[in-house]
């Protein structure tokens, strides 16, 4: 039997990660508020450890989405591996030339990901897309502000969130 519907289960899902470091972040707080200096200190560090984890989990809930577009996201060491309906494949995080996010007149939000020789294009609503935040926030000077900057941008065309160094941009 469930108790709850389930646009609630998904909305507690989704922000699971947060709901815990708050509840670790009380449990320290109190812990720190009983006597002795041991215990207060651990209750002190349990409490730094939970706000210092609860930062990363509110950007990933964030980032993170209903999980009913098309297709099915995995990332495993490094890869980026993306299977559509129609099409799919896999990309090192390493050889990543550039990173977009394109935004289409009918509302469809996906990233586009490029190294040399091909293209992957992910729509941000698929299955295990919120994996990809974490594969993204690794590439050299790219940071999570930028990336839910875009993420919640109703605007319109394909913007560049990320080129390496060495590739130049292509002109049109």
């Amino acid at each position: 039997m469930n108790f709850f519907r389930p646009e609630v289960l998904a909305l507690l899902r989704r922000w699971a990660e947060v709901i815990v470091a708050i509840a670790v972040l009380a449990l320290g707080l109190w812990i720190a508020a009983r006597p002795g200096p041991v215990v207060q200190g651990f209750g002190y560090v349990l409490a730094a450890f939970a706000a210092i984890a609860l930062i990363p989990a509110v950007r990933r809930a964030r980032f993170a989405t209903d999980g009913d577009g098309p297709g099915i996201v995995q990332v495993i060491e490094g890869r980026i591996l993306y299977m559509g309906p129609v099409d799919g494949g896999a990309i090192s995080v390493a050889e990543m030339t550039s990173l977009s996010l394109r935004h289409d007149r009918g509302g469809q939000v996906a990233w586009v990901l490029v190294e040399p020789g091909h293209m992957l294009v992910i729509p941000v609503n698929a299955a295990g897309a919120e994996a990809l935040f974490d594969a993204f926030t690794t590439l050299p000077g790219l940071g999570a502000a930028r990336i839910l900057a875009a993420r919640q941008s109703p605007h319109e065309g394909t913007r560049t969130l990320w080129r390496r160094a060495d590739v130049p941009a292509l002109t049109q």
